[in-house]
């Protein structure tokens, strides 16, 4: 008889932002932002607490990044895509805080100007936003392009991380 894999999940706020995070006991398996109504089927994971040790101290530095108190993670990940996908996310792993690259740049470092389409693809299916800073990936001519969590967290991720004179993250 196969094992089952288990699961574990937590949620948090931080920001305004609604986190639902996922985890197996190798690291981080999805994050979702914003997606209040992410739903689970009863028995496929179990619910923790955010500072549970299964949570793999992810919520804290999420808010020590939202606090400018951390530029990068070092959160066990257990991704899961194909070749291509996480070799994109791994390069997006490469890009530092403050910094922003094209989707044809990236493109060029996974092959050829040719996969910006495939790029942008595998930028969508993220499965751990933020950790993965996939936000740091804009058009060639300096607009945001897409966002899978939405352009208006986009924006302020980047602005958080200096790379927008925008006000958006004031306390309210």
């Amino acid at each position: 008889m196969k094992e089952t894999e288990q699961l574990f999940y937590s949620t948090s706020i931080i920001k305004e932002i609604y986190f639902k995070v996922f985890t197996s006991d190798k690291g981080i398996l999805k994050i979702y932002i914003n997606d209040i109504g992410t739903k689970i089927k009863r028995g496929d994971a179990i619910k923790l607490q955010p500072d549970d040790p299964y949570m793999l101290n992810v919520f804290k530095q999420l808010r020590e990044y939202f606090n400018w108190e951390r530029k990068e993670f070092n959160v066990p990940l257990d991704l899961r895509g194909n070749d291509f996908q996480t070799g994109v996310w791994k390069e997006l792993r490469k890009i530092p805080y403050g910094k922003t690259i094209s989707y044809k740049e990236l493109a060029i470092k996974m092959g050829g100007e040719n996969k910006s389409r495939a790029v942008g693809q595998a930028n969508a299916s993220n499965p751990a936003p933020i950790i993965i800073p996939c936000h740091r990936v804009i058009n060639t001519n300096g607009k945001l392009g897409g966002y899978s969590c939405g352009l208006d967290l986009k924006e302020k991720l980047l602005e958080l991380e200096g790379n927008l004179s925008l006000e958006l993250f004031e306390e309210k």
